[in-house]
């Protein structure tokens, strides 16, 4: 079976467990390492068996903990060259990669434990960007975060996924009425920044697999975006198409700030626990 827990996921910091029983990592780690052992432990999950850290990029809300992970505890930080060259110029990173640091190439499969791991290449203003497709047992999962756009390339890794971390960081007219300076705007609607809501509802309406277990809406803005308008956004399109959120596939929006629970998943059947409602998924302070 496998575990999935998103231990948080926003321009504040992003965190991701994934566990198939056997083998256990992390996918990025932009939250402060004390930050990820509590969570951990809430959940009664043990940092101990955590035996890898893969990174998406070099911007700070995705390695603010590599360093103190890597070097301190002792775990592989697994990134393309040009990640960790980014890494290691990072302002953040008080403790410098040196044997931790694992070097890995895109579409060259690898190896952690019980895990076959494929780096691929996602479009985004960082020195440079993975996304990872990790085959196990029990499904395939993908996660593909900070995507300018969604070229050929990356659409095939999501289509042969059974579980999905898509980004939808913000809704179009919310980011085009906001406060943000004209520069900023422009960067996040370019083909090297996020990809909307609508857009992550239009690629999931046109590549629609039956195969797609869960989706979960990663990255979302605290300032251009809402779960309930992501969740809404992407329920809608699909229903347009005869598809049922709730049934036919499962559609959740990642807390930008707080853990979820944990989610099990595989060929017996999907359930999630430490979650008590559909609510909790949209605590108080992030419903502002």
């Amino acid at each position: 079976m496998i575990h999935f827990v998103s231990l948080a996921s926003g321009s504040s910091g992003n965190c991701y467990y994934l566990s198939d029983g056997h083998t256990t990592i992390l996918i990025d780690a932009g939250i402060g390492s004390r930050t990820i052992k509590k969570r951990l432990k809430e959940l009664d999950l043990d940092f101990q068996n955590i035996q890898a850290v893969l990174v998406t990029h070099d911007h700070v809300d995705h390695i603010k903990a590599v360093g103190s992970l890597g070097e301190k505890s002792g775990i592989p930080i697994y990134s393309t060259h040009k990640v960790h060259s980014g890494i290691s110029r990072s302002y953040c990173m008080t403790e410098r990669l040196k044997t931790s640091a694992h070097f890995i190439e895109k579409e060259e499969p690898f190896m952690i434990g019980s895990l076959r791991i494929t780096a691929f290449d996602v479009p985004h203003d960082s020195t440079d960007n993975a996304g990872y497709f990790i085959e196990t047992t029990e499904g395939n999962f993908c996660l593909a975060t900070d995507v300018g756009h969604l070229p050929e390339s990356v659409i095939a890794y999501l289509c042969n996924a059974d579980y999905l971390v898509l980004e939808a960081n913000y809704d179009e007219t919310m980011l085009r009425m906001g406060p943000y300076p004209t520069y900023l705007k422009e960067r996040i609607l370019s083909s090297t920044g996020h990809l909307s809501n609508r857009e992550a509802a239009e690629f999931l309406v046109t590549h629609y697999s039956p195969r797609w277990r869960y989706v979960w809406l990663c990255h979302l803005s605290k300032d251009n975006n809402h779960p309930d308008l992501a969740y809404k956004t992407v329920e809608m399109r699909l229903g347009e198409l005869g598809i049922r959120v709730g049934e036919d596939i499962q559609v959740i929006p990642l807390r930008r700030s707080l853990p979820t629970g944990i989610f099990h998943l595989g060929t017996a059947g999907n359930s999630v626990s430490s979650v008590a409602t559909d609510m909790d998924l949209f605590p108080v302070e992030e419903k502002r």
